[in-house]
């Protein structure tokens, strides 16, 4: 078999990485999806990328999808007249409205906002949550604070606000105009940050009108509290743990993390793992053993794909990491317990044809050992529920869109593959039966199981299963 492994790898690209050379190594090594970090890009670097990966992608004759990740409102302190000031633990601090530099007792605060939503006792976490302040006081441009936990404070360190919802959009100006320039592009996902309410995706469908699968951050307290209506409405999930670490206690982020992963699996909605995966291969050739365990649990919960951030867009390391990733991600999967804690996260179909089908599918392969489950898909809807099920057979997805297999590269278990509509049934099998065998997955006489919707080309309307014999044997 060519592609032993189901859960997918998404690389995040930069400067060390930023060549075809480059690009085409990290995918050798194991990378499904690249993403492009518009916090770090511009315009012209995102389009200088996009044309990299899909030059890659024509040479290697493989799919690969891309995901721009959008900045999201930053929100940050002002400077100071020393450049910084120390906070003592207890001592009084206060953040307001004047612009001027900021000293040891207050600082600027360019965010109205957060004068208008915070209130006493409501906590505002600096610098990736290592100084901490408790509200004591607010008034229409000032809101005064105790030092919970003091330290050096820089200018323009960013201000996290974990017990107040904010009536700011996920979507700034700069969002909006970088989006516009990607889904000219024609990438495959776009990644939402500070998601805090389901309305925030709303907003952010309304711009794509389904040109890119629309990709929600989880990395913020309120989201937690909207959980089940933000995954109705988003294309996919991605679990951010380095933010959601900062505004939660950390020790809650792992039973977030299996919370989420089972929740997607439940909605058949793609999920991804990300931040810190391997960090410290950033300049280290070799993980930790923390970290291998790290991606081990989130490969063996059944997440669809792991990302590298730094590790591969700026470390001294980046083909290393993914293989890294690779290997760790193909011995879990060959693990005698892999499959028992997959299936025990199960969950019964909804209540249509597709569904039943989907899951009818699995469990004829499986008692059969069939050696691959052939779906043809039009909009991908077929190939998501056949990944829902988690079977241990191989799947292969056939569509006519190469849109199509470039979103669903994303997806757990799915080999993707372009292939025009077939003129039958029996053109159907046929095609499926060829295809199996050359891509490795069959061999001459072992048998496969079809999904597809009568008729063809006709999306979300799976309605068909067919076993056949690979060589009309």
């Amino acid at each position: 078999m060519k592609f032993p492994r189901r859960v997918k790898i998404l690389a995040t690209l930069g400067p060390a990485s930023n060549s075809d050379d480059m690009v085409r190594r990290l995918v050798e090594a194991g990378a499904n999806v690249f993403r492009i970090n518009m916090s770090h890009a511009s315009h012209d670097l995102m389009r200088e990328t996009v044309a990299r990966i899909r030059r890659v992608e024509e040479q290697l004759g493989r799919p690969l999808g891309i995901l721009v990740d959008l900045q999201g409102p930053k929100i940050r302190v002002g400077t100071f007249a020393n450049g910084a000031a120390e906070l003592m633990d207890g001592q009084t601090f206060a953040l307001d409205r004047d612009p001027a530099l900021g000293d040891v007792t207050r600082v600027y605060l360019p965010h109205p906002e957060i004068f208008e939503a915070i209130e006493a006792g409501h906590r505002l976490l600096l610098d990736d949550g290592k100084i901490a302040l408790k509200v004591t006081g607010v008034t229409g441009d000032r809101i005064t604070t105790e030092v919970l936990h003091g330290g050096v404070l820089s200018n323009k360190k960013g201000v996290s606000v974990p017990d107040t919802l904010l009536n700011l959009s996920a979507m700034t100006e700069k969002d909006h105009a970088d989006l516009e320039e990607a889904l000219d592009e024609q990438i495959d996902w776009v990644a939402l940050s500070f998601v805090q309410r389901p309305e925030d995706v709303m907003d952010v469908r309304k711009v794509v009108r389904g040109r890119a699968g629309v990709m929600a951050k989880i990395e913020k307290p309120q989201a937690i509290d909207r959980l089940e209506d933000i995954f109705k409405l988003c294309d996919a999930v991605m679990i951010a743990r380095g933010d959601l670490g900062v505004e939660m206690p950390l020790e809650q982020v792992p039973g977030l993390q299996k919370r989420m992963i089972r929740m997607a699996r439940r909605f058949g909605k793609p999920v991804v793992v990300a931040t810190q995966m391997l960090e410290s291969m950033i300049h280290a050739p070799v993980p930790t053993r923390a970290e291998v365990s790290d991606v081990s649990i989130a490969v063996f919960e059944g997440a669809d794909a792991i990302m590298l951030s730094a590790e591969s867009a700026a470390g001294d390391f980046p083909i290393e990491a993914v293989e890294t990733m690779n290997k760790v991600a193909q011995a879990v999967e060959q693990d005698i317990n892999y499959q028992s804690i997959i299936r025990a996260q199960q969950h019964n179909p909804e209540a249509t044809a597709a569904d039943a089908i989907a899951a009818a599918t699995r469990q004829v392969a499986e008692t059969l050992d069939l050696a691959a489950i052939v779906t043809y898909t039009s909009s991908g809807s077929t190939g998501l529920r056949a990944a829902r099920e988690r079977p241990a057979t191989p799947i292969m997805v056939l569509s006519p869109e190469l849109r199509t297999v470039r979103r669903l590269s994303l997806v757990w278990g799915l080999y993707c593959y372009v292939m025009p509509d077939p003129e039958d049934v029996e053109d159907m099998v046929a095609r499926a039966c060829a295809i199996s065998a050359d891509a490795g997955f069959a061999e001459q006489g072992e048998r496969i199981a079809i999904t597809a919707g009568v008729p063809f080309g006709t999306p979300g309307t799976t309605n068909m299963l067919r076993i056949a014999y690979v060589g009309g044997q």
